[in-house]
């Protein structure tokens, strides 16, 4: 079994885990929405990990710092310079004469500031409610440091408490003490006015960051039991939108879990939470522990994007359960975590519902790896990072879908999943917990098939192509990979009668209506959408036609409209792209009349940078206009895609 000290040194931090490392935290946090800080102190239980270590080394980013306490006693502390990414170390000299294996504890009292990259305050008016502000956090891949000091790297496995005092209601990634989910909204007393001290705790180890934070007007709804199961599952969100999110959640989500239990060990958290965010909220889903962080571009009314929930909930096993050792290794929360999500697909519906969602993937993998034909490395399953290099400058499709892939083709070499998920289980149940390399998992994998296959399983392990999955560049996957289409054919079947009508310069004679995709479901619309895209532009006439027809162009599902706009603006020369490029900026900054911010990084870094291609100041000025509508993370993230970095 790995200890700490068998893991490598993390590039993305500064701290000294290695020679000390916080095993507990407990923080005691005020809100305050007028100065937009959360303020307090955080309290480290330490623990030596080599002989006379002299100090401890926090990571930290824009934090203010007034005062530290060593073991009851006032201590001595600086804060290194400011590295770009990375932060400032916070020093705090320890006790001489520390042994191995003493525990330390160390209180720091500070506040963030302005500069805070984790958290996102909203006004009023960003809100469904628009009566009250709102404020969440995304501390993932190295944020968590901005929110407190903390050994800031997924090599560091921490439990925490926390007491939190609000006048609005308070959610964190642990279990609720006090006052209870179940009972009256802020414990009963006057939202908005009345200070409330919100309890909880985090008895799980957990790397920091999954630390999560969301203050504002929510309320509760406990989704069905399920019987013979000890955990319990639940819906949050805004008063306005609490119907709508426990309708598009509550059929599904306690399935989710009893499913994956049917294959991975037990669910450990006890609590299996939902939280629907605002629009601004810069991922699909955060896997927080306790309470998945959800974007409500999820909430559309028909069940058909409720998939998110699947990858979030598998990351209580992938990822939050058995972590990456740092970012050179996040394929190994997200490649098995997508791999999982579609065996899932394949339990709970049909083995062609996973291969489907292969080919949905494979679009999005095509499209990150062209995206970094200039950085190919960022192309690689695993990425060496220098130290200090910004591991967001890194995300994309690629750890998820080339980890999920590479995967897929060890289960087929393998001889499939009869052989395969007792693998899976073994592989989960000897590192849960645990902080992993990717030669760790390997090494582990050769040892259960050398023990439960011999000869032969090892043969076939040594015939993958290795050094190519894990460290290959370029546009293809090192095996060609074939999935079953049976959903995508009357997809692709459509996609090439368009394709075959651009010569028809007269739309009402084309013949298509909206029957032709009134059985689709919205991902075979998906599917539909990426498959015209594999062709030339579309004459405008037909764009516009296309977007009519099948109401793509009023369509409220996110994942629709953003591969319309795709569609229309393929070829940044044609009339389309020209007309359809400032339809998409209002609808990605909500200015379309809706109202709805399209924060969702999935769906404003291709827009945006779809609208640069055909209008560069277009692109610039209306993100320019709405730059403080978006996360931080992702308006820092579209200023690099757009070159105003």
């Amino acid at each position: 079994m790995p200890s700490d000290m068998e893991l490598p040194y993390d590039p993305a931090t500064q701290a000294n885990w290695q020679e000390v490392a916080s095993e507990h935290v407990d923080f005691d946090w005020t809100i305050d929405f007028a100065k937009q800080t959360i303020s307090g102190s955080a309290t480290h239980l330490l623990r030596v990990k080599t002989d006379n270590v002299k100090e401890v080394i926090f990571d930290t980013v824009a934090l203010d710092v007034t005062k530290v306490i060593v073991e009851d006693r006032p201590g001595n502390f600086e804060l290194g310079p400011n590295h770009a990414v990375m932060g400032s170390p916070l020093r705090i000299l320890l006790p001489p004469s520390r042994k191995v294996g003493d525990q330390l504890r160390v209180q720091i009292f500070y506040s963030t500031t302005k500069d805070c990259t984790a958290v996102q305050w909203l006004g009023k008016e960003q809100t469904q409610g628009k009566t009250f502000p709102f404020m969440f956090s995304q501390a993932q891949p190295i944020y968590a440091r901005s929110m407190a000091p903390l050994q800031d790297s997924s090599s560091v496995k921490i439990t925490y408490a926390a007491k939190v005092a609000s006048v609005l209601p308070v959610l964190l990634s642990a279990i609720r003490v006090s006052p209870p989910s179940d009972g009256p909204a802020h414990g009963g007393k006057e939202i908005g006015k009345d200070v409330v001290i919100y309890e909880y705790k985090q008895p799980v180890p957990i790397p920091t960051y999954l630390i999560a934070i969301a203050v504002g007007n929510f309320r509760y709804r406990a989704l069905p039991k399920v019987e013979g199961k000890e955990w319990s599952t639940g819906v949050w969100a805004e008063p306005e939108l609490i119907d709508a999110a426990y309708w598009e959640f509550s059929e599904a989500t306690g399935k989710f879990l009893a499913t994956a239990e049917t294959i991975l060990p037990p669910y450990r958290f006890g609590v299996y939470d939902l939280l629907v965010l605002p629009p601004s909220f810069p991922y699909g889903g955060m896997e927080n522990a306790c309470l998945t962080f959800l974007t409500p571009t999820l909430l559309v009314g028909d069940r058909t994007l409720v998939d998110v929930v699947v990858h979030e909930l598998t990351h209580s096993w992938f990822g939050n359960g058995v972590t990456q050792a740092n970012s050179t290794h996040f394929w190994l929360n997200e490649g098995w975590t997508v791999y999982m999500e579609r065996l899932m697909l394949q339990l709970l519906y049909t083995p062609a519902a996973r291969g489907f969602s292969f080919l949905v993937g494979f679009k999005a993998l095509q499209d990150s790896l062209k995206g970094y034909v200039d950085r190919p490395r960022y192309q690689r399953l695993v990425i060496d990072f220098e130290p200090g290099e910004d591991p967001d400058d890194a995300y994309s499709r690629v750890p998820y879908e080339k980890g999920a892939n590479f995967l897929l083709q060890l289960e087929r070499v393998l001889g499939g999943l009869d052989v395969f998920l007792p693998y899976v289980y073994d592989y989960v149940s000897t590192f849960m917990g645990k902080s992993i390399t990717t030669e760790q998992w390997k090494a582990h994998l050769y040892a259960y098939f050398g023990k439960h296959g011999g000869e032969e399983k090892i043969k076939a392990l040594d015939s993958v192509k290795w050094d190519e999955w894990l460290y290959g560049e370029g546009l293809k996957l090192p095996v060609e990979m074939v999935y079953d289409t049976a959903l995508a054919r009357e997809a692709f079947s459509l996609a090439e009668k368009w394709d075959a009508s651009r010569s028809e310069a007269d739309v009402s004679k084309l013949g298509f209506q909206a029957s032709d995709v009134a059985s689709f479901n919205a991902n075979q619309k998906i599917v539909f959408l990426e498959r015209l895209q594999s062709y030339a532009a579309l004459p405008t006439s037909h764009i516009k036609y296309l977007g009519e027809v099948y109401s793509f162009l009023g369509t409220p599902n996110a994942e629709l409209r953003w591969r319309f706009y795709e569609v229309a603006l393929l070829d940044p020369a044609s009339p389309a792209a020209k007309e359809f490029a400032p339809e998409a900026a209002k609808w990605v900054t909500g200015t379309d009349g809706s109202g709805i911010l399209r924060g969702r990084m999935k769906f404003c870094r291709p827009t945006f940078r779809a609208i640069a291609r055909v209008d560069r100041t277009l692109a610039v000025e209306v993100f320019g206009a709405n730059r403080e509508a978006f996360h931080p993370i992702a308006r820092r993230l579209i200023e690099k895609d757009l070159g105003i970095a």
